[in-house]
Formats: structure tokens, C-alpha cells, sequence
């Protein structure tokens, strides 16, 4: 599609486009974050049956390949040692009464480098973020709807895994390969469970477990399209009517990269997340999750995660956990 022919965000959304700007005041850096108070965790806690825990965070600065899954143009994580064993070797080592010895080490990385949760703040469109904020409060630092609030709060609640791979029959689903709100219930459907209001919404498409088997991480990158939900918006009006707080996939963007009709590039980061207040965790790794899951057929779970507290961040790394 020729870029001069696809549409503004405006255009693409509608300048009625659903929102939930001002509905917990004119302050809120929270979203639909707001839904998951002490009643949502206590009705979580109730799909605990065997005690079983799952971390959801894929490894950080792996260095045999393919490496870590990231957003074109952002590095993996690059971690140094600072102090070790040869650290001793030298005259001039650091000494300590009793003769300990130990490591350091440091790190550089995108805070929306691996497994992470996006700011409120993160994406926006006509200059204005989440809750109405203006976009040039992002300059320097991310001054409103940053990262903080998120992982003050935690994100704790009852967890649904929709496993659209295996719904339709594939390991991982294909390149560009799209999926809707009626796609979600079907599946849903399929596996006995449904998506109930104030649910965190989580999303297997199979995708890391495609990263993790490639030998050349070029065939991932090139022509990069994931797979992912697409824009209408019957399904954004879906989320608002089921007040859903947290959309978690085992995608980088939560979503299809470009739609296939516009030609608009993540819609729905804007959809959902500036004008609803969603909050988006992505490059989760779902596939163990959902292998206990299917074992006994039960798909809903205590799902919780608190990103780090990373002031004025944009995003910050995670590592969920669902019991069930």
C-alpha cells in the first residue's frame, strides 16, 4: 500500500473513537488498571487448584542464537562482569577482612527489551497521551503515564490464556496471520472457558517458540510481520464492554505489525491503550502455560506481575508468574 494513500490514526479510529479519558479522573495514570481492586484478586486466588507456578519472562541476554526476540532497531541486552575471580589476580585487588571475594556485573538494555509492560504513555497519536496528557510531557522523561504507577500498583487478577495456535492447528501461527474479538470467543468456546469482564486477557500465538527454533534470526526479521489481532472497531468496543485491564501475548506488539487493510502501523496500541487505558505486556513466554493448561483442560489462573520501578521509564522488564 503506498504510504501516501493510508490513513491518519484519526482517520483510521474515528475522532469518536471509544475512550476512557476521565472516567477515574482527571489525574489517572492507571487505565483499566483501575478494574483489578482487592475483590478481582481474591476472585484470581479462587482458580488456584494444584499450585502449580509458571514464569512467563523470556531469558535476557542470551548469546547463542538466535538471541533475544526485540523490536527492529533495539538491541538485546549487553551484560559485562565488573568484578570476578581475576579481579584478585592483580597487587592492587580490593581487600576484605575475612577474605571474601565476589561478582558484579552490569547491564545495558531497552527497557522494552524483553518481556516487559508498556507505559500508558508509551504510544500516542494528534499529540495527546492516555487519560488527554499532552505528548511533549514525554520530552526528557516521561513526566505522565509512565511505567511507575504500574508497578506501584502490581497487576494481580484472574488470568485466561486463549491459545490461538492451537486452536487452529499450528505450533505458531504464520506471518502477518490475523485474529479478532470473534476469533477470542470461538476459541474460547473451544476450550471450555470464557472470557469473563475485568479478565487478563493473555494471548499464545506460538510466536516465541518459532523465535527459539530458528537458526538465523534474519528469517524472523525479514519482511517482519507478526502475527496478531487486528483492527475494528467492534473489537475495541469489545474490550470497553469487557472492561478488560491487561492484554499479555507472546508477541512483540500485542498485535498484527501493520493492518492489512490501512496499512496502519499498530492501531491498536493506539485504540486500546491511549484512548482505553489497556495496559500491554508483551513477549511473554506462554508455551509451557499453555501445555499444562491443555493437559487438563483448565485455561483461567492467578495471573501476577509487577514491571520494575523504573521512574519516568516508558516501559519496564517483567516476569510474570500464573498459578493455578
Amino acid at each position: 500500500m503506498a504510504e501516501n494513500t493510508v490513513p491518519t490514526m484519526t482517520e483510521l479510529l474515528g475522532a469518536d473513537a471509544p475512550t476512557n479519558w476521565g472516567k477515574w479522573g482527571p489525574d489517572d495514570e492507571l487505565g483499566c488498571l483501575n478494574y483489578l481492586d482487592a475483590g478481582e484478586v481474591l476472585r484470581g486466588v479462587q482458580h488456584v487448584r494444584s499450585g502449580q507456578v509458571f514464569t512467563l519472562q523470556i531469558h535476557m541476554g542470551r548469546t547463542e542464537s538466535p538471541g533475544d526476540p526485540i523490536w527492529p532497531g533495539r538491541k538485546g541486552m549487553s551484560r559485562k562482569n565488573e568484578l570476578d575471580e581475576s579481579t584478585w589476580d592483580g597487587e592492587n585487588a580490593p581487600a576484605f577482612p575475612g577474605g571474601l571475594h565476589y561478582a558484579d556485573d552490569t547491564a545495558h538494555i531497552f527497557l522494552q527489551g524483553s518481556t516487559q509492560y508498556d507505559a500508558l504513555g508509551h504510544v500516542w497519536y494528534d499529540g495527546k497521551l492516555w487519560n488527554g496528557y499532552d505528548a511533549r510531557t514525554t520530552i526528557d522523561a516521561m513526566d505522565k503515564a509512565s511505567v511507575l504507577p504500574i508497578a506501584e500498583k502490581g497487576v494481580v487478577g484472574r488470568g485466561v490464556l486463549i491459545d490461538m495456535a492451537r486452536h487452529r492447528g499450528k505450533q505458531w501461527l504464520d506471518k502477518g496471520e490475523t485474529f479478532d474479538h470473534t476469533d477470542l470467543e470461538a476459541a474460547a468456546k473451544n476450550q471450555g472457558v470464557e472470557i469473563e469482564p475485568h479478565d487478563i486477557l493473555v494471548i499464545r500465538t506460538g510466536w516465541m517458540k518459532y523465535w527459539y527454533e530458528l537458526d538465523d534470526p534474519e528469517t524472523f526479521y525479514d519482511g517482519f510481520v507478526e502475527p496478531g489481532l487486528t483492527y475494528s472497531r467492534e473489537l475495541v468496543e469489545w474490550f470497553q464492554q469487557r472492561e478488560i485491564p491487561n492484554l499479555v501475548t507472546d508477541t512483540i506488539a500485542n498485535e498484527v505489525t501493520a493492518d492489512p487493510n490501512s496499512g496502519v502501523a499498530l492501531p491498536l496500541h493506539c485504540a486500546l491503550m491511549r484512548n482505553l487505558g489497556v495496559t500491554l505486556t508483551e513477549i511473554a513466554w506462554l508455551d509451557d502455560l499453555a501445555d499444562a493448561c491443555a493437559a487438563d483442560n483448565r485455561w483461567s489462573f492467578l495471573y501476577a506481575a509487577a514491571p520494575l520501578k523504573v521512574v519516568h521509564g516508558t516501559g519496564a522488564p517483567v516476569n510474570p508468574i500464573a498459578i493455578r
